[in-house]
């Protein structure tokens, strides 16, 4: 029920707009819909493209990032059901490549939908490198996301240094005991999806099992067709200190699509989320996947974060009285999220074509403000725990992220723990 009041949508706005100045965020769209799908809030700030000024709306092509996972997991449950593939299989039986060779126990599938492989993120393997060491042009062998030789190349460099690492530089436990973010295991479930979804690619297996079932017409993994497209957003990141657009839908983009080379719109993400909100069911009843099988990629599965948890392609939290299940995407030009509640029986929509932009808390602003709660209020409240010098002085040092992270930890002068992240102070 929607019980958002006047101050509360007015805070909720007013918090998108600082966010939207203080960031220089180009375009923001954001839409609420409950559970029959219908919209019960939308909003666009900002234009699709400075030079020419043409606003933000709910046909405009956004990139998507890391939400793409979600769409890889619902893939993979598809083909469960069907009996395709099996979950606690190890990924060696379906991609021969990756051998598991350093790790005593084996990397299943059901590892791999909640991050827990035990692998350290690792620098990208760019689609436009590899296109381009195989000597292919878009122009004559067709989009990328698409091209079998591309996703062949891409998942053998993937197997091969996912299978590198050991111990000592860079397995970060045993499959299952913890969570590590990495890409290169959502590009592994892609490359499944390819080889026994039925389809030419992961990218044809998506428009023909998920998005045209659920009438998403403006959305696909295409690299191409966004670059092109009238009322496609462009893609806005600072470089020296200065925003630079592109129409580069390559920049930054893996190799293997299933982390993060979907595109969407505003409209047609109501679909995807109505269909979340209905247990798997699109809005003319058309079944994607069973009651069983959402409830299956929304349970938690791994610690993540503070107080979160991360299931399959998804991650729950709770904000306030309300259990959320989410996802956040993050590329050049890129930030996004998606998130519904079961409680509220609503799902927000946060689509941004700027870098680095933390659309999550709009995110929660707008559930919080849908929900009745002032959208802007802070609950939570931190106890100050010491740390022994002991514990100082273990932690201390700096850790970094083969995707390019580097944080600190170290003893401030007055004997606690001080913390930066990329260089900047942060409050601990």
């Amino acid at each position: 029920m929607n019980r958002m009041n006047d101050l509360n949508c007015l805070l909720a706005e007013k918090l998108v707009e600082d966010i939207k100045k203080d960031y220089e965020a180009s375009g923001i769209a954001v839409a609420i819909i409950d559970k029959s799908g219908k919209t019960q809030y939308e909003k666009f700030w900002g234009v699709r493209d400075l030079e020419s000024g043409k606003e933000v709306n709910g046909d405009t092509i956004f990139g998507l990032a890391s939400v793409t996972k979600s769409f890889t997991a619902l893939s993979i449950m598809q083909l469960e059901e069907k009996g395709i593939i099996d979950l606690d299989a190890p990924i060696s039986q379906y991609i021969p490549e990756f051998t598991n060779k350093n790790q005593s126990k084996k990397v299943t599938v059901r590892h791999l939908l909640s991050h827990a492989g035990g692998f350290f993120p690792l620098p990208r393997i760019l689609v436009g490198n590899v296109a381009e060491s195989l000597g292919l042009d878009e122009e004559k062998d067709g989009d990328f996301a698409y091209n079998d030789a591309v996703a062949q190349e891409g998942v053998k460099l993937v197997a091969e240094r996912l299978d590198a690492q050991t111990k000592e530089n860079g397995l970060n436990g045993q499959p299952g005991e913890y969570l590590s973010y990495c890409n290169d295991g959502f590009g592994l479930l892609s490359d499944i999806i390819r080889r026994y979804g039925g389809e030419p690619s992961y990218a044809d297996y998506l428009v023909k099992h998920v998005l045209k079932p659920l009438g998403m017409e403006r959305s696909f993994c295409d690299f191409v067709r966004p670059s092109k497209d009238e009322n496609a957003a462009t893609l806005y990141k600072k470089v020296d200190g200065v925003m630079r657009g592109s129409r580069d839908y390559h920049d930054n983009a893996f190799v293997l699509n299933g982390g993060g080379a979907m595109k969407s719109t505003l409209n047609d993400l109501k679909k995807y989320l109505g269909m979340y909100l209905n247990l798997g069911k699109a809005a003319d009843g058309t079944r994607i996947l069973s009651e069983y099988g959402v409830r299956e990629m929304c349970k938690p599965r791994q610690a993540y974060g503070a107080f979160g948890n991360y299931g399959y392609g998804v991650s729950m939290k709770q904000l306030d009285d309300l259990k959320v299940i989410e996802h956040g995407g993050a590329l050049p030009g890129v930030s996004s999220n998606i998130a519904w509640s079961y409680e509220a029986e609503a799902a927000v929509i946060v689509l941004c074509n700027t870098s680095n932009v933390p659309v999550s808390l709009i995110s929660n602003a707008m559930m919080k403000a849908y929900n009745g709660k002032n959208p802007i209020e802070k609950r939570d409240v931190w106890q100050i725990t010491p740390w022994s010098e002991e514990t100082i002085a273990a932690a201390s040092g700096v850790y970094s992220s083969g995707e390019g992270t580097t944080a600190e930890l170290y003893r401030k002068a007055d004997g606690t723990i001080g913390a930066r992240e990329e260089g900047v102070e942060k409050n601990i």
